[in-house]
């Protein structure tokens, strides 16, 4: 099968295109490593095929709106526990 029509096809079953699936998959990778490890951010971008940690603060903050700091800070779990005490 071509590109084009792998593309087509594949746009057609999961309503992206092949790269964004891709880059919506490796950032979910992202957000889970984030919400649960220590990693650094070096780390994260190797373990989830952004390649350097620059690359993922770019694609992470345009997609999702939030540096990756800022989203660990609000969304990190402490021993799987859900969410941590909030200060209001």
């Amino acid at each position: 099968m071509n590109s084009p029509t792998f593309a087509r096809r594949f746009a057609a079953h999961a309503g992206t295109s092949p790269s964004r699936w891709l880059l919506d998959q490796r950032l979910g990778r992202v957000r889970l490593l984030l919400e649960s490890t220590d990693l650094p951010i070096d780390q994260i971008s190797g373990q989830s095929g952004l390649g350097s940690a620059a690359n993922l603060r770019r694609h992470f903050t345009r997609h999702v709106g939030v540096t990756p700091t800022d989203y660990r800070r609000a969304f990190r779990t402490r021993n799987g526990q859900g969410p941590p005490d909030r200060v209001v």
